[in-house]
């Protein structure tokens, strides 16, 4: 009995083995069958929309006639208008200072003070002797009298009277040099009050009272600084001198102080002068710019760079320097046709200002020019304009329809093909030979490798032209069939 429960049930798993084979092998070959068709599908309509010939998506920008300034850039040194070292002019102890670090002082003040008792003692001394030789002279002057009274009538000498008068000079002599040795001994005991010898902004203090200062110390007490004005001394070209001379003999020349990454502007000044010399190791010419700096925003020793406004073009033709493609016949810009094409126009570029480019043939003000994606393009290309990034088509049709210096023709084609929206773009970018982008059945994308041949595309979406991506995704459960 037993044996033959066991045949039995040895049989019904061989039958249960036999029907799931037959069901796996009946699931596999369904979906091949239905990814080839869908593969020869997807085939046959890129190869028809392939042959249509889809517009090239790109961004694009209306030629402008604007004033266009010119302008020569160097790299500069700001430097103080003046500066001075706050320096004793007699030896001494310090016993006061009158500034706080980092104060605005002005000419004159007094900053600090140096004992005056010796210079004090000095003075009294010098008066002390003025005094005694003007008494010692006082009396020669008198005995003078008597002795030229004496002379007249015979009783003395003359050689006694000429002695007399010369004692009296030696005296009045003495009585000046009292006199400047009193002045000397006041001027002494005035540099034991030490003043600011300009008007500034004064630094850090370098010594403290209680220390003997000298006229000799080569550090001084601080430095005063004057930082309105202040100047930037910068170098350019010994090629650009000539043309910079000659827009000084025009007027004077405005020039833009910019900060090191020479991004953002800090101040604007006027051109002052250009040194008398080219240095012959660098061929370059040295200028100096003078700036208000009401608000301090330049500091002495600071790296800027200058932007010198040499001259204006009145009415220039500008369009963006990303639009020109510069290559071995010269440089050329691709302009949109009112029929949606490109034209390839070789163009003479002139002065380019940052992301401004003037142009001096080639354009008129009412043309479009391709700004972005000219690798894609060849002359007589079909596109279709994009909004600029971050910005609806709605909003980039009323651009297009209020952008200045655009021709209606060209701006028309703009503003339809904006219109036309990213699933429009989609579409001709997955049919357009040479895009990054293949169609698949059933609408699916793909992004070509490196060889050539496509990739599984992302997020789980199987190529069905090939059965191991096939089983892959029946095996997801997908496509799988349930009994």
């Amino acid at each position: 009995m037993v044996k033959k429960s066991i045949v039995l049930l040895a049989a019904i798993l061989l039958i249960l083995a036999a029907t799931q084979c037959s069901r796996s092998a009946s699931g596999g070959s369904a979906p091949a069958d239905q990814s080839g068709q869908a593969g020869g599908q997807g085939r046959g309509g890129r190869g028809g929309q392939g042959g249509g010939g889809g517009a090239v998506p790109v961004s694009a920008a209306p030629v402008k006639v604007q004033d266009m300034p010119i302008y020569f850039r160097g790299l500069g040194s700001v430097n103080a208008a003046a500066t001075a070292t706050v320096k004793s002019r007699v030896d001494g102890p310090l016993i006061k200072i009158n500034f706080v670090e980092g104060q605005e002082v002005k000419e004159g003040q007094v900053l600090a003070e140096i004992d005056p008792r010796t210079f004090q003692v000095t003075l009294d001394q010098a008066k002390a002797m003025l005094g005694k030789d003007e008494a010692t002279l006082h009396d020669a002057q008198t005995n003078l009298a008597r002795f030229e009274a004496l002379a007249k009538e015979k009783v003395i000498a003359q050689q006694q009277l000429d002695t007399q008068r010369s004692q009296v000079g030696q005296l009045e002599g003495q009585i000046g040099s009292d006199k400047a040795q009193i002045e000397a001994a006041a001027l002494q005991l005035s540099f034991a009050k030490i003043t600011a010898p300009i008007s500034g902004q004064i630094g850090l203090r370098k010594v403290d009272v209680g220390n003997i200062v000298h006229a000799s110390d080569p550090t001084g007490i601080a430095v005063i600084t004057l930082l309105q004005p202040i100047a930037v001394v910068f170098t350019l070209p010994e090629d650009q001198l000539q043309t910079t001379m000659q827009a000084m003999r025009r007027g004077q020349l405005t020039a833009d102080a910019y900060t090191r990454d020479d991004n953002t502007k800090i101040v604007s000044g006027k051109l002052l002068t250009v040194d008398n010399a080219i240095d012959p190791t660098t061929g370059t010419s040295r200028f100096k710019a003078i700036f208000q700096n009401q608000n301090r925003e330049l500091w002495p020793n600071q790296f800027v760079n200058i932007h010198l406004l040499i001259d204006v073009k009145k009415n220039a033709i500008t369009i963006p320097s990303a639009a020109i493609i510069r290559g071995s016949s010269g440089s050329l810009v691709y302009a949109v046709k009112p029929d949606g094409t490109v034209e390839a126009r070789n163009v003479q570029v002139g002065v380019v200002e940052g992301a401004t480019a003037q142009v001096e043939s080639g354009l008129n003000p009412n043309d479009v020019v391709v700004t972005d994606g000219q690798d894609k393009l060849q002359n007589g290309a079909k596109v279709m304009v994009q909004p600029p990034a971050g910005q609806s088509p709605g909003r980039g049709n009323r651009t297009a329809q209020n952008e200045p210096g655009q021709s209606g023709s060209a701006g028309e084609f703009i503003r339809q093909n904006q219109q036309a929206g990213p699933a429009d773009q989609s579409g001709s970018q997955s049919g357009r030979p040479g895009a990054t982008g293949l169609a698949g059945p059933g609408g699916q994308s793909f992004q070509r490798s490196p060889a050539g041949a496509p990739n599984a595309p992302a997020l789980g979406i199987a190529n069905s032209n090939s059965p191991n991506d096939a089983r892959r995704h029946d095996r997801t459960g997908a496509n799988r069939k349930h009994p």
